[in-house]
């Protein structure tokens, strides 16, 4: 038997006659815990209908003869005949926290990492001394607790990330795939088990989140034992070309007995802290202009320049100038691939506006979007062989897709991009992805990895953001490479609520770009308040992304303030914990964000719509230490509803209460308009 342990959490690995199972992961053991006999006492009877054994629950189950469940393995030989596997007893090596497994079934040599340290992370990889094809591998396959008889898990669309689902296990498998060549909207690699009452605050709770950007295969079964497991890895097929070598991305795993949030925010911290490789560790998250909203394709120096003296007034850190500045660039439907500046839009080059955005105390970004390619355009002409596909595909938004399987495409793709960032003072680069890949393909998740990390070993201070027509490409993997996401096409704050709150349980504030859009949204029609819009932005990586010309005074200098706080406050909130909060009240999105000393935190309360009851149900707040004293203060008093007519003790006080009480009785807060948020800062006494 075999064991790692961190701080608060053991694994035990258990030999079998085969490939070892996972006989426990949970919270940490005591040291003397007789591991032979915690395996003994998770043996299995039997019964009639059965074989006359059951079944091994390995890192990597295969069809067997006894497991009769979905194989975590599958391999073809080059003609598509599948190979047949029986591994033989597996060699287990202990590395300080990290788990070696080996095993050989014929030419098959399967591999395993499985490491405990905070979070848990897992890798598989075959080897096989004659090619193969691939059709299927999983990460090494983790049980789930029989108690978490729930599966949540996470979908969406263009303009509609990150929506919820939960449904309890049933017999036999659920599949989900992401068969559309990124993480994608649809089918994001995330998710969740959970006990049947399990909530933001309370229940046991296990996430999962697999990094790879090219596509994905979830497998969530109850086998007709009762035990249930979740697999994840490429997408089935993916692997095009016979190989000796295939392997899986990290499968990420946090688990808590103190429901979802005591997942999300191992995920927030171990993104933030150990995923993400910063430009510049030390300076603070800066804030957005984007100029897309404003301009779209219509680029005018005059106007940009002055965009920008709006925004650094407002209190913006970096511009960034959006699609339109290249080729012949005028809409959609022409000269991706071609990364030359468009000197009738820019007879100077980009230099006269970098040199305006620095001498307002501003950093420059740029939009591209490197893998994709127009018909029309000049690097289309020269090389059709590049694209990924049959030239007579369908396109999506006018587009194709680059080869980043071929290693010339990603040599051409570097020597463009390195060029722009040597001959500009570029900061930051928006790096979209707008079209769906024609086929699912392996490689090509391997060759943007491969471009980014040569990409950003030249430009090391270089931040990249990735956006794939909004939150399409957000995963463990990209952000290997990357530091910031775009979640979402719509900046509608109401949509962006509930969006962040979702979100929020795999990814951490620092990295979550939200900006503050029109008053009348582009993407749904709705008309919101500067300061609903503002705050909502407040609450992620600040930004805005609007015409700024169209702006009152009176809503310029809201804007303003909101900024101001968020600059004086991101220092903390970046570094800190987001947790959801159990409303009682269903109109009602809140989440609490809590400094990592605990000093200090911020509870954003929105109003989506009207109550069903008169006055607001009291918000029961979580994280806090209950011994301690907080001073709690409303920061946006001025957004109270104007038939708020009592006398509501936020309104006006500031209060004094234990952590215990805030987060057992609450605190009530004033009536809200729909589409508002109150803003609640709490600082120890």
């Amino acid at each position: 038997m075999y064991r790692i342990d961190d701080d608060s959490q053991t694994l035990v690995l258990q030999p079998t006659g085969g490939l070892p199972c996972i006989a426990y992961f949970g919270p940490r053991l005591p040291d003397a815990e007789d591991l032979d006999q915690l395996a003994d006492a998770g043996r299995m009877d039997l019964t009639g209908g059965m074989v006359d054994a059951v079944a091994r629950l390995t890192i990597c189950p295969v069809a067997d003869g006894v497991y009769m469940g979905q194989p975590a393995l599958r391999v073809l030989d080059v003609d598509g005949a599948e190979i047949p596997l029986q591994f033989a007893p597996a060699t287990i090596t202990a590395r300080g926290k990290s788990l070696h497994v080996s095993a050989v079934s014929g030419g098959v040599t399967y591999t395993a990492e499985i490491t405990l340290d905070g979070v848990l992370t897992l890798r598989a990889a075959i080897e096989t001394t004659a090619p193969v094809r691939l059709d299927w591998l999983s990460a090494p396959v983790l049980p789930v607790p029989g108690a978490q008889s729930d599966l949540i898990e996470f979908s969406g669309r263009w303009n509609g990330e990150f929506r919820m689902q939960r449904q309890g296990f049933a017999p036999g498998a659920r599949l989900r795939e992401a068969r559309l060549g990124r993480s994608g909207h649809e089918t994001p690699p995330f998710a969740y088990t959970a006990s049947p009452h399990a909530r933001f605050t309370r229940g046991e709770a296990t996430a999962f989140a697999y990094g790879w950007p090219g596509g994905h295969r979830m497998i969530a079964e109850e086998l007709p034992d009762g035990r249930r497991l979740i697999q994840f890895g490429n997408g089935a097929g993916a692997e095009r070309a016979p190989g000796t070598r295939f392997e899986t991305a990290t499968l990420t795993v946090a688990r808590s007995d103190t429901g979802l949030n005591g997942c999300a925010v191992q995920l927030q911290a171990h993104v933030r802290d150990t995923i993400v490789t910063w430009p510049d560790p030390a300076r603070p998250r800066p804030v957005h202009y984007n100029c897309w909203e404003a301009v779209y394709f219509d680029h005018d120096i005059a106007t940009l320049s002055d965009m920008a003296e709006r925004a650094a007034r407002i209190g913006a850190e970096r511009f960034v100038l959006d699609d339109g500045w290249f080729g012949k660039r005028d809409d959609d439907t022409t000269s991706l691939g071609d990364w030359q500046i468009d000197r009738r839009k820019w007879p100077d080059g980009l230099t006269p506006l970098i040199d305006k955005v620095h001498a307002l105390g501003m950093t420059f970004g740029l939009w591209v979007e490197p893998e994709m390619i127009n018909a029309e355009s000049d690097l289309y002409r020269a090389h059709p062989d590049w694209v990924l596909g049959p030239l007579d595909q369908t396109t999506g938004r006018h587009q194709l897709v680059l080869d980043l399987g071929k290693a010339e495409v990603r040599d051409h793709l570097f020597a463009v991009l390195d060029a722009i960032l040597s001959d500009n003072a570029i900061d930051y680069l928006k790096w979209d992805h707008n079209r769906l890949l024609p086929m699912l393909d392996a490689a090509q998740g391997r060759g943007i990895l491969d471009l980014l990390a040569r990409l950003r070993a030249a430009h090391p201070k270089v931040e990249i953001e990735s956006c794939a027509s909004g939150g399409g490409r957000i995963d463990y993997g990209i952000l290997e490479h990357t530091s910031r996401v775009w979640l979402s096409d719509c900046i509608d704050a109401a949509e962006r609520l509930r969006m962040q709150q979702a979100a929020a349980l795999m990814i951490p504030s620092a990295i979550t770009g939200s900006h503050v859009g029109a008053a009348h949204s582009h993407t749904t029609g709705r008309r919101l308040s500067m300061g609903f819009r503002a705050w909502i932005a407040a609450m992620r990586h600040m930004g805005f992304e609007s015409d700024l010309r169209s702006f009152t005074a009176e809503e310029e200098a809201e804007l303003t303030l909101v900024t101001a706080w968020f600059k004086a406050n991101r220092g903390w909130m970046m570094s800190g914990a987001i947790h959801a909060l159990d409303c009682d009240d269903p109109a009602v999105t809140a989440e609490i964000q809590i400094a990592q000393d605990k000093s200090r935190f911020v509870v954003f309360a929105g109003q989506g719509v009207t109550s069903t009851q008169n006055l607001p149900r009291a918000l029961r707040l979580t994280g806090l230490d209950p011994e301690a004293i907080y001073a709690v203060r409303l920061a946006n008093p001025e957004h109270i509803a104007p038939h708020s007519r009592g006398g509501n003790a936020l309104k006006t006080a500031t209060l004094r209460l234990s952590g215990r009480a805030l987060m057992t009785a609450g605190i009530n807060l004033p009536i809200a308009w729909p589409e508002t948020v109150y803003v609640v800062e709490g600082t120890r006494q």
